[in-house]
């Protein structure tokens, strides 16, 4: 497997919350080659099924969302440019001068500008531009711009797939189109083990607006163990170790009350044992994550959270180890192996 070719690939298609229908198509074709079944839902929650040996076996569900942050078409002016909206959480601070392709009948490429800091007067000087006060620009007459694109139309966020050093990557939307790295190369390192559980491999959707698909697919799975993959935040200066984590250091291990302290402490023993490098991520309380909403589906389902290490979240370059996303891997299938629920 070409890692980080199929890195680029997954980041670079466009996926906005409630918009995946097109890349869950391509994710299919990877879950294709590894699993004994594979299903797209109706929300393309996307669903691959590894049987195990056991003539009664258990479920282990492992999870990533695959959905991405982006902006919306709302409205289009007398001069031809583009109104907008976020989907998911954007800081408008980082929109200014950004490239972005609009997805309307073809794919447009746009930037997105606002007044100049010239023309601001004093009560406007320093502050940052509210969303509603930018716009995209395409280049394009206002009859053009209406003939292609319409009010709905998604907006994604051009971005340059970078490697950098030490095994660093650089791109937009790893959060968390890693953590579907992760579930492939979970399934790729299954294949010849001989694990007793069946395991569920789920890329899911809508988990940047509301945890919506790992709802969903938590309920219909009904597993006895689930293992939710995602990123957490990447060290970054003036950012307090308490809440970030070194990149290349391994697996982020979630502690808490919306985790399941028995399954950590086996997670965390097995990567001990086997030289896996962790950090401890503790979340007093919501992970922010989809362990959050599969904890408490049906009667409740004992959850771990493995993270991936990110800086610049929700923005263009975001950026990641590709070591840590070997490690969630590891430990991952180092869990299905270890034959752990009762």
């Amino acid at each position: 497997m070409d890692i980080i070719k199929l890195l680029e690939q997954l980041s670079m298609q466009n996926g906005v919350s409630g918009f995946e229908k097109q890349l869950s198509e391509f994710i299919a074709s990877e879950f294709r080659q590894h699993c004994d079944e594979v299903q797209v839902d109706h929300f393309y929650n996307v669903i691959g099924l590894k049987r195990g040996y056991s003539t009664n076996p258990k479920k282990i569900m492992i999870t990533a969302h695959y959905d991405e942050i982006g902006l919306i078409v709302t409205s289009i002016d007398e001069q031809g440019f583009v109104k907008f909206s976020n989907i998911g959480g954007i800081d408008s601070k980082i929109l200014m001068a950004q490239e972005v392709i609009v997805h309307g009948s073809e794919e447009l490429f746009g930037i997105i500008g606002a007044k100049p800091p010239h023309l601001l007067d004093e009560s406007q000087a320093g502050i940052a531009v509210k969303l509603e006060d930018m716009c995209i620009d395409l280049g394009m007459s206002v009859e053009s711009v209406k003939a292609k694109i319409s009010i709905g139309d998604t907006i994604t966020f051009k971005a340059y797939p970078t490697e950098l050093k030490n095994s660093l990557y650089s791109s937009k939307s790893l959060d968390n189109r890693s953590g579907v790295l992760t579930l492939i190369m979970i399934l790729e390192q299954l294949k010849g083990i001989n694990h007793r559980d069946d395991v569920y491999i789920i890329a899911t959707v809508q988990e940047e607006v509301g945890l919506r698909g790992a709802e969903m697919v938590a309920y219909s799975t009904k597993p006895d163990l689930a293992i939710v993959i995602d990123v957490c935040y990447g060290d970054t200066p003036e950012v307090s170790e308490d809440e970030a984590f070194s990149l290349g250091k391994g697996v982020a291990l979630g502690v808490g009350p919306n985790l399941h302290k028995g399954y950590t402490n086996k997670a965390k023993q097995l990567a001990e044992e086997l030289g896996i490098g962790i950090h401890i991520d503790v979340n007093p309380a919501s992970t922010g994550t989809e362990a959050w909403a599969v904890q408490i589906s049906r009667t409740g389902i004992p959850t771990v959270l493995f993270s991936n290490p990110l800086r610049y979240m929700h923005t263009m370059v975001e950026t990641l180890s590709i070591k840590d996303i070997k490690a969630t891997a590891r430990l991952s299938v180092e869990l299905i192996k270890a034959g752990v629920i009762n």
